[in-house]
């Protein structure tokens, strides 16, 4: 008699239970809104103004962060920063119009991959996180910046633009440190206070979503982010970390998966496997280290999926559909 493990309910459609919120400061004006392995917002509070960086997936959601800002501040929230166009990321924008914010910053190649694939991403990202998108009919459309942070491609003899935002007693660096979660990841950077807000280039003890990765490039920009020597890092999923060996084990934590996931997907793609020989043999890589995670069986279809298609020499990596979605779940997860 043949024992079938039950299908696993796709992507976080399982996944029902609130997550506990902190809310924590971590220098004279960075604090930290993290839950449980859920995506963070970071908030850097200045004399004149505040800045949100990553705006959560609703504007119910923002409404929560807001109102634990405003335990500590008055001050408008005029500024919103992108780290990338995932829906998760940037749909709660809206909210923080009635708290002042006029600007929504995000890098070009955010921009580009919001005009080529946000309303895809979006569909599919609902689907995926039934939780997250809880009033999700609250969301107006996609958001879209009003100031663009340009440059930054190297292959175009470009360097990196800069955004220096002056909050009032607090100057905040905004860049594009080079590909990684995806093409157009950006970071804030406190450099008097050492704090970074890394957005989903960095994780810590949370699966690593890489289905929109470019994981050849990733781990040179992780080791940009080490040579900034944060003391505190805001990453996009998991507790803040505090303190340098900490920031640098969250580094490594997310080197360690970036890595091991794109040698398995080069191996699969070289021996001929097909896609769900690829993932058996990433498993046999990466279950012992971090089977253990938040939302691990939600990321690695992604993740495998655009290992081997990066593997095979796809570059610019395939859009996620509803549809694409589902038809790959049931293939690699059914």
């Amino acid at each position: 008699m043949s024992h079938h493990a039950p299908a696993k309910a796709f992507a976080s459609q399982a996944d029902l239970t609130d997550k506990k919120i902190t809310f924590e400061q971590l220098s004279p004006h960075c604090w930290a809104y993290t839950a449980e392995g859920d995506p963070n917002s970071g908030v850097i509070i200045g004399d004149r103004f505040i800045m949100v960086s990553d705006a959560t997936a609703t504007p119910a959601m923002a409404r929560d962060l807001i109102a634990r800002i405003r335990t500590v501040s008055d001050k408008p929230i005029k500024y919103v920063l992108l780290t990338h166009y995932h829906a998760v990321r940037v749909l709660g924008a809206y909210a923080y119009a009635d708290e002042g914010a006029t600007e929504i910053i995000a890098s070009q190649g955010t921009l580009d991959l919001i005009a080529e694939r946000g309303a895809q991403d979006m569909k599919s990202e609902m689907e995926r996180f039934p939780r997250l998108f809880r009033g999700a009919d609250t969301v107006p459309g996609l958001t879209w910046p009003t100031m663009v942070v340009g440059g930054g491609d190297p292959t175009k003899c470009e360097v990196p633009g800069k955004l220096s935002i002056n909050l009032g007693g607090v100057v905040v660096d905004i860049w594009h440190p080079g590909p990684g979660h995806t093409r157009g990841d950006t970071i804030a950077w406190v450099a008097a206070e050492k704090v970074l807000f890394s957005g989903d280039l960095v994780e810590y003890e949370a699966g690593v979503y890489t289905g929109d990765a470019q994981l050849a490039e990733w781990p040179a920009t992780l080791e940009a982010l080490r040579a900034l020597g944060a003391e505190a890092i805001v990453p996009g999923r998991g507790e803040a970390m505090k303190g340098a060996a900490n920031v640098n084990k969250a580094l490594d934590y997310t080197k360690r998966w970036v890595e091991s996931l794109f040698q398995a997907g080069k191996e699969a793609a070289a021996a001929g496997m097909d896609l769900k020989a690829a993932m058996a043999h990433t498993r046999k890589l990466m279950d012992p280290v971090f089977g253990h995670v938040f939302i691990y069986e939600h990321c690695l279809p992604f993740d495998v999926s655009r290992a081997y298609d990066e593997a095979s020499g796809i570059k610019h990596p395939r859009i996620w559909t509803a549809e694409r979605d589902k038809e790959m779940w049931a293939a690699l997860q059914g």
